[in-house]
């Protein structure tokens, strides 16, 4: 699906606000606040007021937590048409975590109070809300149970699958620099950089400056330990 926002209907092919009809959606964006950052820029910090639902119209953005030393624990990166901020909207609780713009970036930022009187008066948001909150612990149990099972090498391996595999309705390609990758995967730079050398020596993928491009996609899921063919691709 073409999730590329329209004019006056900017949430068009958001999965969130997928089932809300065109006016509400409308209505909503109405009293939404559009924000560009450029790369690195902090769209929010731990600990902020969660008083907006954020929308990734585009580039990517990465969440992340920071150690007591300085060093950062990427949780996830959330690319266009992604949404953010779900927890802190609804508990009305402090930022959970940081995020940061990779790329140039741009976002539509709901307030709290317009998203959650829609809420009170449409239950198929409040089904959605649930549904992107089980997607949320989901994808927080498996990253768990990677670090348990899986190396080094099948940590990085995933992680570029899931995040620089192309994709139908994509605009553009994200830029997923080494470091980022070490940020995922909970390694150092220089172990990381290591098993990326290793993959792009045996022709698994290669650099272009800062970024990563995959040219064995098939040779990559099976180190990660995923199947050869993705599951909705017909093989």
């Amino acid at each position: 699906m073409d999730w590329r926002a329209v004019p006056g209907d900017p949430l068009r092919g958001i999965a969130l606000f997928a089932g809300l009809d065109q006016r509400i959606r409308r209505r909503l964006a109405a009293s939404a606040e559009t924000r560009a950052y450029r790369e690195g820029q902090i769209i929010f910090a731990e600990g902020d007021p969660g008083d907006a639902l954020l929308v990734v119209k585009r580039g990517a953005v990465a969440v992340f937590r920071s150690g007591p030393s300085g060093d950062r624990a990427v949780l996830t990166l959330v690319r266009a048409p992604g949404v953010l901020g779900e927890l802190s909207l609804l508990d009305g609780a402090p930022r959970s975590a940081s995020v940061e713009a990779v790329g140039a970036t741009e976002v539509l930022a709901l307030p709290r109070t317009a998203f959650l009187d829609l809420v009170h008066s449409d239950h198929r948001l409040l089904e959605e809300v649930f549904r992107a909150l089980g997607e949320m612990v989901r994808r927080l149990t498996e990253q768990k149970t990677d670090h348990i099972f899986l190396d080094l090498p099948g940590r990085v391996a995933k992680t570029l699958v899931r995040l620089l595999s192309p994709t139908e309705d994509e605009l553009e390609p994200m830029h997923l620099s080494q470091g980022r990758v070490a940020e995922l995967v909970g390694g150092s730079r220089q172990s990381v950089n290591q098993v990326i050398r290793t993959f792009a020596h045996r022709g698994w993928l290669r650099t272009e400056g800062r970024a990563i491009v995959l040219t064995d996609l098939a040779a990559l899921r099976h180190r990660a330990g995923l199947p050869t063919q993705p599951p909705d691709s017909g093989g």
